[in-house]
């Protein structure tokens, strides 16, 4: 598989590099939103891994133009700006994926290895399966089922589990389920979505799903063992 790499951050860079050619990648780099373009041209590659903040061009414009000119590469998002305005307005311009900095590389791998199965299969991006231990979300109404019944879940109970739902297995940072959880606010304190989850908790019990906090990181769904 290969990355294109625009980030202007040389340390993220190299650690970039590094950590996904470990994982049996091939990765192109470029740190200027000036020749981003010409380069994304010439390396074809199956990925594009962007930063929105670049010099000389921004990279939404660096996107903007790039899907003007047909390129359809599936383009992932990573930047530091973090707001929900800036992730709708980056997807709206036509990235399939957005992950806030800072993040896990673990879960950077595995969203790009996602965005390259589904060019390959020809499967449109969107979210990924949002399934797990008898836990399903209906993509049209948003609902979701446990053992074949709807959760009785406040709106920001059901838009946590969504969320993690998204990532079974996996850390996702208390700044990123913010977002999802309380996506119309501006300032929302950390201590408000432990809230959420302590509520969330109590009513996965007995479902064979565990909500797991972990400190400093996030939080996790995984099976009870």
């Amino acid at each position: 598989m290969k990355v294109m790499l625009i980030e202007d951050d040389e340390a993220m860079q190299t650690t970039l590099q590094r950590a996904l050619r470990a994982s049996g990648m091939q990765v192109v780099g470029c740190s200027d939103g000036e020749r981003a373009l010409d380069r994304w041209r010439a390396s074809v590659p199956d990925v594009v891994v962007l930063d929105l903040s670049l010099p000389g061009r921004d990279g939404l414009q660096v996107l903007a133009d790039a899907r003007a000119e047909g390129l359809r590469t599936p383009v992932l998002i990573l930047t530091a700006r973090g707001t929900v305005g800036d992730r709708v307005l980056g997807l709206n311009t036509g990235a399939d994926d957005y992950l806030p900095k800072p993040f896990d590389l673990d879960e950077l791998e595995a969203r790009l290895r996602a965005l390259a199965r589904r060019a390959e299969s020809g499967t449109p991006a969107g979210p990924l399966t949002q399934e797990f231990c008898g836990l399903r979300v209906d993509a049209e109404q948003g609902a979701v089922y446990r053992g074949g019944q709807v959760m009785d879940l406040a709106p920001r109970e059901s838009a946590l589990l969504r969320a993690l739902l998204q990532r079974p297995g996996q850390a996702l940072a208390k700044e990123h389920l913010i977002e999802q959880v309380f996506p119309d606010e501006t300032s929302v304190a950390p201590e408000a979505i432990e809230v959420v989850a302590y509520r969330l908790r109590k009513k996965l019990a007995g479902s064979g799903v565990q909500l797991v906090t972990l400190r400093g990181l996030g939080y996790l769904l995984q099976a009870e063992p």
